[in-house]
Parts: structure tokens; C-alpha cells; sequence
């Protein structure tokens, strides 16, 4: 049996919700091991559209398990939502040590967001304030809502967040909801090795280049986005890992405020943005849009270790004339293929493209030599295989690389 890695490249948004629900077609335990409802994975089935948030994208095959690993952060009130939609005898488990999205989280999340002198462009789901309380070991986990003890616990925590409520509502908050979990919760690190034999498939939320380390802090989530939180967030060892799936849109784009280094503000970004329905699943707020950027691409890789690589949207490039990729970043005179820490130094650098010949042909079944040509481009400047695009928003719209290899 195999266990699968779903990870973004980017900065979110690469189309991972379609890919989980493709692989999960063959795979028996799909699990989220980081974040929380500031995701949006989008599944379209039958011209109806699927959008999940806690939830794994996988639980539309009725037959399949899912699992809430430790590392993400559960808000009850958008897990019962989701419940209802997909029915509440899903089998779907949650990890024992997962930290509560509380009504505070939310509350000091608006007003952070408010008093900061440039915003991060946060959800304002209250996942930044709830991670930041689990450091702070000022949390409240899953395991404590059927703890006796719950009322000393919310004691202990309460002096951190009296000008965001009061003892007695967030006691009811708790106890209002702990039924949600009943028969679900499970220490995470031994359900998943009980079900090693299974086929797991691990759903990575958001993208590398949001991740609270490598991306472009602070314009980050809370989270640790990439590989590595499989093991701290579902606590198994790297070995338990087998193979790791880079998710890429074939143009680049982000949610929020930060660093877009080939963002592209004029009519071409509007035609990337329009055509492809840039808009966040989660916030509906519009994405800013770019020409792919490679160098992004590059840090993930090294960061992920890619097994493969699955380009999506590509069908939106179809129609232009001409198509860039960004392969180094032109600095202050001095090339750099690296990506910088350094949000100051990235401000100074402007992308340094290589141009393509666009197609005309709508994309199915075979690729125009054009495609074949861009998305050669992208294995040989990686070193990766791309394995499968999309060309669509369908759940078979996907052409695999048999096809045009």
C-alpha cells in the first residue's frame, strides 16, 4: 500500500481540491494534517460545484475515510456545515490534539487585521490568533471538550482572552458543540498507523509560498504548509511518506497582500483572472494574477522533494499569442534564481522571462505541440516529470502524460 503527499507550489489556490478527489478515486484514507476553514478546496462533479473547508476533498466517494490530523485547527461551526452537506455519517475522525477555533480567535483576528498598518490579508476565520494561543499553550484542544476538568482548563486560559468574552459563554460555546465530535475523535498518530495498510492520501491546505517559515512572511498563513507538517501535524515519521505531488497552475496567483513578483497589472492579469475564475473559494475575494514563476517553483521543490509535478488550469493559457515564463529574477543588475528571504531585497527584483508561441486548440485528450513545447520547458528547468494537467474545471477534465509524451 502507498501513501500520497498533496502539496501547493505556490501561494494556494493550484487547483489541489481537484487532484485529491481525482487520486482519491483509488485511495482509501484521505487526511488534512494542517489549517483550517481559511481553505478552499473546489471539486465540480456533474456541473455542480463541491467546496470544502475543513472537511478532506476526497469524502465525495461515499466509501472513503477521512481524517482531521492534530496539526489543523477545527472550527465547530463550520465542521457542522460541512457535516450536514456531506452527511453525518461520513466516516470522518478527528485527531484528539487538534486546538479549537474559538469565537475570540475570530474576534481578535478582525481587529488585528484592522490595527496592523498594512493588513496580511487574512480570512479572518480566526486561525492566525488560534495558532498563535496553541504556542502559547493558551488553547483549547478537541480532548478537552470531554474533559470533566473543562471548566478548570477554560480557568486557567480565560485572564488571556476576558476582553474577547466572558468564562460562562465560552463554557457554553464548549459544551453546546461537544456532541459534533462524539464517536469521531481519535489520537491521530495511531489511527494512521492501525490503517498502514491502507492507501492514505495526505491533503496539504493552502501553498508553500504561504507557509509560516518559507514563505513570504509575514504575508503567510500560521501554519507550516509543506511536507514536513505531515509528521509534526499527523505524527508520523518522514518514512511514512512515499510519494510527494507538487500542484502548480500553469500562471501564478495569490490571495491577500505580499510579494507577487510577475503579477501582472494590466489587461493580461484581468484575462487570466476572468478566464480562469480567479476568485477565492473561501473569501470570493479576486486573485491577483501573474506569468509562472519558476523560481517559486524551484523553492518548493527543494523544500518538498517532488516525486511529480500536476500543472493545472492550463486550458486558461489557450488563446494567447505569446506566454512567459519567469525562470531568475533580475537584481539591482545581478541575476538570482533563488528565491529571497528577504522581502526588501524581492521588492528590488524584477522577473526575467523566457516567451513561448501560444495555441488556438481547445485542450482535450492530446496536447498541440505548443503545450508540449511549455510544458517541456517546465520538466527540463525543474527536473521534474509533469505528470498530469487540467484542462478544466470537470472532475475528468485531465490529460496525463501518456497522452502527450
Amino acid at each position: 500500500m502507498v501513501s500520497k503527499a498533496i502539496i501547493g507550489c505556490q501561494w494556494g489556490d493550484e487547483g489541489k481540491g481537484k487532484i485529491v478527489d481525482l487520486l482519491a478515486k483509488d485511495s482509501d484514507l484521505i487526511v488534512r494534517f494542517q489549517g483550517g476553514a481559511n481553505a478552499g478546496h473546489t471539486v465540480v462533479v456533474n456541473g455542480k460545484e463541491h467546496i470544502s473547508h475543513q472537511v478532506p476533498s476526497g469524502l465525495l466517494y461515499e466509501d472513503k475515510i477521512g481524517l482531521i490530523g492534530d496539526g489543523c485547527v477545527i472550527d465547530l461551526d463550520a465542521l457542522r456545515k460541512e457535516l450536514d452537506q456531506i452527511g453525518k455519517g461520513s466516516k470522518i475522525f478527528i485527531g484528539d490534539r487538534a486546538n479549537l477555533v474559538l469565537p475570540h480567535h475570530k474576534r481578535m483576528d478582525e481587529l488585528q487585521e484592522e490595527t496592523r498598518k498594512k493588513g496580511i490579508g487574512t480570512t479572518r476565520r480566526g486561525i492566525g490568533p488560534c495558532y498563535s494561543h496553541k504556542a502559547g499553550r493558551m488553547g483549547l484542544r478537541i480532548c478537552d471538550l470531554d474533559d470533566k476538568n473543562i471548566g478548570d482548563r477554560i480557568d486557567e486560559i480565560y485572564p488571556f482572552v476576558k476582553d474577547f468574552t466572558t468564562r460562562e459563554s465560552l463554557l457554553d460555546y464548549c459544551m453546546d458543540r461537544k456532541n459534533l465530535v462524539e464517536g469521531r475523535t481519535v489520537s491521530t498518530p495511531n489511527f494512521l498507523m492501525e490503517n498502514r495498510g491502507l492507501d492514505i492520501l495526505f491533503e496539504g491546505a493552502q501553498g508553500t509560498m504561504l507557509d509560516v517559515n518559507y514563505g513570504t512572511y509575514p504575508f503567510t498563513t500560521s501554519s507550516n504548509t509543506t511536507v514536513g507538517a505531515i509528521c509534526t501535524g499527523c505524527g508520523v515519521p518522514p518514512s511514512f511518506i512515499d510519494e510527494v505531488i507538487g500542484i502548480t497552475k500553469a500562471y501564478t496567483t495569490r490571495v491577500g497582500e505580499g510579494p507577487l513578483p510577475t503579477e501582472l497589472r494590466d489587461e493580461m492579469g484581468d484575462h487570466l483572472r476572468e478566464k480562469g475564475g480567479e476568485y477565492g473559494a473561501t473569501t470570493g475575494r479576486p486573485r491577483r494574477c501573474g506569468w509562472l514563476d519558476l523560481v517559486v517553483v524551484k523553492h518548493s521543490l527543494a523544500i518538498n522533494g517532488f516525486s511529480s509535478l500536476v500543472l493545472t488550469k492550463l486550458d486558461v493559457l489557450s488563446g494567447l499569442k505569446e506566454i512567459k515564463v519567469c525562470t531568475r529574477y533580475d537584481c539591482q543588475g545581478e541575476e538570482i534564481e533563488s528565491f529571497p528571504a528577504n522581502l526588501s531585497l524581492l521588492d528590488e527584483c524584477s522577473p526575467v522571462y523566457e516567451r513561448f508561441r501560444g495555441w488556438d486548440q481547445k485542450l482535450e485528450y492530446k496536447l498541440p505541440k505548443e503545450a508540449r513545447d511549455y510544458i517541456d520547458y517546465i520538466e527540463s528547468c525543474l527536473g521534474v516529470d509533469v505528470s498530469m494537467v487540467s484542462v478544466g474545471k470537470g472532475r475528468g477534465e485531465i490529460i496525463t502524460n501518456e497522452s502527450w509524451s
